[in-house]
């Protein structure tokens, strides 16, 4: 979604202050998240509903661990699948999944018949003697599963092994999700994006808790799914990206896989063909020079013939209501693309036509009938919420998903009340609040900012203090008396943040927009609203620990200077034959730090100190540093056994993690 008159601007600078800067101002707040629930899960996001602490009680993962899952389903099955992939590479142990009853020490995986939890809630409880996972879907086992991972060491997320100790403080949760809909939306139109990177996308999102995934799949720059019968639209739809980039599209069967991809990942897809405007793309492929035949009555943009726009520019395309081939082509594309998506929702778009464009009356003609076609596949109509001036009723489910940036209170909220009017369902996208493309900070290469710039704060802070999207949209009383009512909880179906992608080319671009806002965004949707610690200064806290597994992951990110971001630290044991000891010696995660604000020494604990020599990959202005590594030379003068330190030090203060040196002879 497009402001007409905001343009695209590209920043351009060098190393930014804010990759080296560590978040001091919400730091000196001092921990928010308190007591018994920061006890029990100081680093889990979303925050969970409910929380307690088992003083005394730790469990720690072994090498003799297993899996247990009951019964043994399918469910069952692929969640324990899940947690032995994220388990297995950095403890290195077998955790053989096995059916039936756990012993002490094993994770236990189990469905059941908890009522109270529903298709997405779950139960974990950690003591000494083993975790168990309680659902009563497959769903809520791979929620339960991600707060499990994110209990553990952060360096449970590295690719190779590492030393441990695998522990999770006691604690026993019940956490069921506010909103039945959490969504990202990726758009594929305006740079094309191969399947691996939604892919990739998708994995972030769902370790998140985000269950469902809104698919931009054509704009005025691009077609990007293959239509039967159609090659027009990506052949001619599909060549170019913004910017004169280059396009692509997927094929039907790898469409197919990325649906089944998310499924199994618990996000359902949503596609959504974007119309009667921002449809260039295929007038071009009927209207334009390339066309054959030529089909000229479906072009209602501001250009006859069509020509092509690869800018950021929107307001200056449509579709004709009045062309019997506007339909055909719809109806091929709505047929094939809802046959492969088997969600609830299909999202015809319906943002930004100018009455320029179309008047008001096409343009509701236009939505009545496209939405007349959605309903006979049986599925339910999903439209920006310009799709409210169209006539829905109560008697027919509809959602208009709200995005505009304006102020709220006024009459920027009324798309959302007319919605509410006419008994459609809201998706909450405003633009200033959730959308994941704006910039981060100033001067960043990356982003638009029509909307604003929205750093985390901006992302999880809503109005004033508040990040609930209940009170957002209050009633308004029009001159004439008559009162719109406000979108209230009963009205809204959850929260979407959309990522556009004027801007974003690869992989890294899209995590970097994405990391640290979408767990915001995630907490939004999934928190409960009257919870104590669902405040910003309880939220950077808790995601403070998150860089380091982002890091480990190979995700990219901006190292916020509105999070603490937490230095973590892996110095395994070692064992030596001689009295020499050298080479790397610790992993050090340390977000947002150049290399050169690092140091660190080694206390080898006969005695000598001596410092580290410290490598790794520095952040730029649109990628995050990487893991450093810490390496040392020391001669012991003796063999024996010796209790080590490394000391690490950034200009947000020290981290100490301790050794053994065993030297052999």
């Amino acid at each position: 979604m497009r402001t007409p008159s905001r343009s695209m601007r590209h920043g351009r600078m060098a190393l930014v202050v804010a990759l080296a800067v560590q978040a001091g101002a919400l730091a000196t707040q001092g921990p928010a998240f308190a007591g018994a629930a920061r006890a029990a899960a100081p680093t889990v996001v979303p925050l969970p509903a409910a929380a307690e602490a088992v003083p005394g009680e730790t469990f720690t993962l072994r090498p003799q661990s297993r899996i247990a899952v009951a019964p043994d389903t399918a469910g069952t099955r692929r969640a324990a699948a899940d947690l032995a992939a994220i388990l297995r590479p950095s403890t290195g142990y077998p955790l053989e999944v096995s059916a039936g009853a756990a012993r002490p020490g094993d994770i236990a995986l189990r469905l059941s018949d908890a009522a109270d939890l529903g298709d997405e809630g779950y139960r974990l409880t950690a003591s000494r003697t083993g975790v168990r996972i309680e659902a009563a879907g497959a769903a809520g086992l791979f929620y339960g599963v991600q707060t499990l991972r994110q209990l553990l060491p952060p360096w449970i997320e590295s690719p190779t092994v590492r030393p441990g100790p695998w522990s999770v403080s006691g604690v026993r949760i019940t956490d069921t999700p506010r909103y039945a809909y959490r969504g990202i939306m990726l758009d594929i139109a305006r740079h094309f994006q191969p399947p691996e990177v939604v892919k990739r996308l998708i994995d972030r999102a769902a370790a998140y808790k985000i269950n469902v995934l809104h698919l931009h799949v054509s704009d005025d720059q691009g077609f990007r799914i293959a239509i039967n019968g159609r090659p027009e639209l990506t052949e001619i739809g599909g060549q170019f990206s913004i910017d004169n980039d280059p396009g692509g599209f997927w094929t039907q069967a790898e469409y197919v896989d990325v649906v089944a991809y998310a499924a199994a990942r618990h996000l359902t897809v949503v596609p959504e063909v974007d119309s009667p405007g921002h449809t260039n793309a295929i007038v071009m492929s009927y209207a334009g020079p390339e066309a054959d035949p030529v089909l000229p009555d479906v072009n209602c943009t501001n250009r006859t013939p069509p020509q092509w726009n690869l800018t950021g520019d929107v307001g200056y395309s449509a579709l004709c209501p009045e062309s019997p081939h506007t339909w055909a082509i719809l109806t091929d594309i709505i047929t094939q693309l809802t046959a492969m998506s088997p969600g609830p929702y299909y999202h015809l778009g319906g943002d930004e036509v100018p009455p320029t464009t179309l008047s008001h009356e096409r343009y509701v003609d236009f939505v009545d009938h496209e939405a007349r076609i959605v309903r006979e596949r049986g599925k339910i109509v999903m439209g920006w919420a310009e799709i409210s001036q169209a006539n829905f009723d109560a008697s027919t489910p509809a959602v208009a998903q709200y995005w505009n940036n304006g102020d709220p209170t006024g009459p920027a909220g009324d798309s959302a009340r007319h919605a509410v009017q006419k008994g459609m369902r809201v998706v909450m996208s405003p633009a200033n609040h959730m959308y994941l493309d704006m910039k981060q900070f100033a001067g960043s290469p990356l982003g638009l900012e029509w909307a604003g710039r929205l750093d985390v704060a901006q992302v999880y802070n809503w109005s004033g203090t508040s990040s609930d999207p209940a009170s957002y949209i209050p009633a308004r009383t029009l001159s004439d008396g008559t009162v719109l009512p406000a979108v209230t909880d009963a009205n809204i179906l959850g929260v979407e943040a959309p990522i556009w992608s004027e801007t974003l080319r690869t992989l890294a671009d899209f995590e970097f927009q994405a990391f640290p806002r979408l767990p915001a965004a995630a907490e939004i949707g999934w928190s409960p609203r009257a919870h104590p610690e669902r405040t910003l200064a309880s939220f950077v806290t808790r995601l403070a620990g998150h860089g380091a597994r982002w890091q480990l992951r190979g995700a990219n990110f901006y190292p916020s200077p509105q999070v603490p971001w937490r230095v973590d630290v892996s110095a395994p044991d070692r064992v030596v034959g001689g009295r020499p000891v050298n080479g790397p010696i610790a992993s050090i995660a340390a977000p947002g730090v150049p290399l050169d604000r690092v140091s660190a020494t080694v206390d080898w604990g006969d005695g000598s100190t001596t410092p580290a020599t410290l490598s790794g990959v520095s952040g730029t202005n649109k990628t995050a540093n990487g893991i450093y590594t810490a390496t040392a030379s020391h001669r012991y003068a003796r063999r024996g056994v010796f209790r080590a330190r490394l000391t690490v030090t950034t200009p947000n203060g020290s981290t100490t993690a301790p050794f053994t040196v065993t030297v052999l002879h």
